[in-house]
């Protein structure tokens, strides 16, 4: 996934209403009328969001071959694979930081417990 892929999908995800269209849509594919229903959005309201959705290619339209004023949504799986392979990188940098910091931590245990230095002082009060 490129950068403006990854732009455009958290993007869409970031609103509320969007992330409710795609647990929905996680369930099973939906009509638009079933979707404003079960969020309560009027047609343009969900209209909106519905567009961006698509544009961002994290939902795709279909109509039903008897009746082209059905438009049925369904989730892509592509984007979301991408997501989530960005999401599995950036969680394999912080556990190395992780190990890292506790190598570290158990390296350097036990090398100031014998020090006679004061610990912290809060500033004003004596």
């Amino acid at each position: 996934m490129d950068s403006a892929d990854l732009d455009r999908t958290l993007s869409a995800l970031a609103d509320r209403t969007r992330r409710s269209i795609v647990e929905l849509l996680r369930d099973q594919p939906r009509r638009a009328g079933e979707l404003a229903r079960e969020l309560d959005l009027n047609p343009a309201g969900l209209s909106r969001h519905l567009r961006v959705l698509r544009q961002s290619q994290l939902v795709e339209e279909e109509s039903p071959d008897e009746d082209a004023r059905v438009r049925v949504y369904r989730l892509r799986r592509e984007p979301f694979a991408g997501l989530q392979s960005w999401v599995e990188d950036v969680q394999t940098f912080w556990e190395g930081q992780l190990a890292s910091f506790k190598e570290h931590a158990e390296r350097t245990r036990g090398k100031g417990a014998g020090s006679t230095a004061p610990g912290p002082t809060r500033r004003g009060k004596r």
